[in-house]
């Protein structure tokens, strides 16, 4: 079940690429010391410590292989001003408290909301901010689609019978109502789609393989994979247009009260 962080970070473009316009919009002194929520393979947190320069991260995922992977990228250039700290999101308790909180691409992989927002904003100080984007309501609805088909279709319904989808893409309404009953004040929600189209079935399923249904896949005996990702790539070839991801993302923003 842990993360192929290394393939991840080779193909995780489309998530860089969200983060970084995400980044753009947060105002910084340049000294505040800021959580990354879910750092992954580091990409983006190497891009908010140079943004940083009197400033610390700290670096929090639940994958030892992320935490690995970005150790690798940023202690090097970074050094003492990225503290790394192996954490469920949904269990966060941090010793200390930060000025700020930016994530990207991961709430969605947090079952429970409530949870992970009560956390968040323990994790904050007094007039401390949160921006983050995530799936949201209606997310990949064609992959997870073809994947729920193929849960029940033999052989692999042998091995998937039992499989449940724990993600959580959910609406800007509900997401508001939590994130208002953790504390939160100013809170602002958006939902916009952000499609990701593939040229052909190699490049589509090398991408999900690794960034979307490596959970699902991992389910499955070895000697079944290919065929498996065989039947995916059959079926999202005629989706119109074929090879597509209808990726929606969940922008929030907020403040802990002063």
């Amino acid at each position: 079940m842990e993360w192929d962080s290394e393939a991840y970070d080779r193909l995780s473009d489309p998530q860089f690429s969200w983060g970084t316009k995400l980044l753009e919009t947060i105002t910084l002194t340049g000294a505040e010391t800021v959580l990354d929520a879910g750092c992954g393979s580091g990409r983006l947190t190497a891009e908010l410590l140079r943004r940083l320069p009197l400033g610390r991260v700290v670096a929090v995922d639940s994958s030892d292989n992320m935490l690995r992977t970005a150790r690798e990228r940023l202690e090097p250039e970074f050094g003492a001003r990225v503290r790394f700290v192996e954490a469920d999101l949904g269990a966060l308790k941090l010793d200390e408290q930060v000025d700020g909180i930016f994530s990207n691409a991961v709430f969605h992989w947090v079952p429970d909301h409530n949870a992970l927002f009560r956390g968040l904003f323990a994790a904050l100080k007094p007039g401390g901010w949160l921006i983050a984007q995530f799936g949201g309501k209606g997310n990949i609805s064609r992959l997870t689609s073809h994947l729920l088909t193929l849960r029940s279709t033999p052989p692999f319904s042998s091995y998937l019978a039992g499989w449940k989808d724990t993600k959580n893409n959910a609406s800007e309404e509900e997401t508001a109502e939590r994130m208002r009953n953790a504390g939160f004040e100013n809170v602002e929600t958006g939902l916009h789609a952000a499609p990701v189209q593939f040229p052909d079935a190699d490049s589509f399923v090398t991408f999900v393989r690794k960034v979307n249904a490596h959970r699902f896949v991992a389910q499955l005996p070895r000697e079944l994979e290919e065929e498996f990702l065989d039947h995916l790539a059959r079926r999202a070839a005629l989706d119109d247009p074929p090879f597509l991801l209808d990726y929606m993302r969940l922008t929030i923003r907020a403040r802990k009260p002063v």
